[in-house]
């Protein structure tokens, strides 16, 4: 019998599932993305009253050349991250003096629930009469639908953080503005990123309806204007442009959350 070596012996180490390949989820993407637009072109060839992609394309290619394109995307986009900055802000600062502090939330909470009940999109007219139609009463409604999306979702981050965790830095010695530093806010960091992301996506559905109030120049603005004209294709330049910059947007702030939160166990 062959007598077993001290390394052939030991028992070997598990390595545990090869890891996924980071190209497999991109090829995916790519192929998802042009599955739809294979989809798209078939439903335009079947006689279905949308514009094909080429034509979509065709009109995106004339907006761009004359800077329309350009300029309606630079208005909306100011407008979403001026109202999202503002209203993911104050979701934050809310959420966690709700959280910590059980007056703040006794106090804050019933209006919280109150207005998230009221679509932004219906504050519109209040908005119009109380601001007039500049700029503010659009960045306004964006804030609200950004500020009521983000906030729960911060409430529920600082609600839920672990007794334990709070308990041992007190046994430790460490005091409350220590502990919410060091562990209420990691700890609820992943609830935030979520909100911002829920915020995100709420601010660019509320902004074709904000550029209703009197706007020049905008994404929504332009969708409207194209309505009493029947085209179709500027339509669609409009909406893919809105769809592609919430996407990269919405890949930023998931790209964030890995950064921030890459203790947390991954699936």
């Amino acid at each position: 019998m062959a007598v077993l070596s001290e390394r052939d012996a030991a028992p070997k180490a598990d390595p545990g599932p090869a890891p996924r390949r980071r190209s497999a989820p991109l090829v995916l993407n790519a192929a998802s993305i042009l599955l739809g637009i294979g989809v798209w072109w078939a439903l335009a060839a079947l006689g279905i009253k949308i514009p094909a992609p080429p034509e979509v394309a065709a009109r995106a290619v004339e907006m761009a050349g004359d800077g329309t394109l350009l300029d309606d995307t630079a208005a909306s986009l100011g407008r979403v991250l001026a109202g999202f900055a503002l209203g993911t802000a104050l979701a934050v600062v809310m959420g966690f003096l709700m959280g910590w502090y059980g007056p703040v939330r006794a106090l804050a909470e019933p209006w919280v629930q109150f207005f998230r009940t009221i679509p932004p999109l219906a504050i519109i007219p209040l908005a119009i009469v109380l601001m007039g139609i500049g700029e503010v009463p659009k960045i306004f409604v964006i804030f609200l639908a950004a500020f009521l999306a983000c906030v729960i979702s911060t409430l529920q981050g600082v609600v839920t953080v672990d007794p334990t965790l709070i308990n041992a830095a007190r046994v430790l010695g460490a005091g409350d503005a220590t502990i919410f530093g060091r562990v209420v806010v990691p700890a609820s960091a992943p609830f935030i990123l979520v909100g911002m992301r829920v915020g995100l996506g709420s601010a660019w559905a509320t902004v074709v309806a904000a550029e209703l109030i009197a706007a020049q120049e905008g994404l929504g603005f332009r969708m409207q204007n194209a309505q009493l004209y029947y085209d179709l294709p500027t339509i669609f330049v409009s909406l893919i442009t809105i769809g592609v910059l919430g996407l990269a947007m919405d890949r930023l702030l998931l790209l964030a959350e890995r950064k921030l939160t890459g203790w947390q166990e991954q699936r």
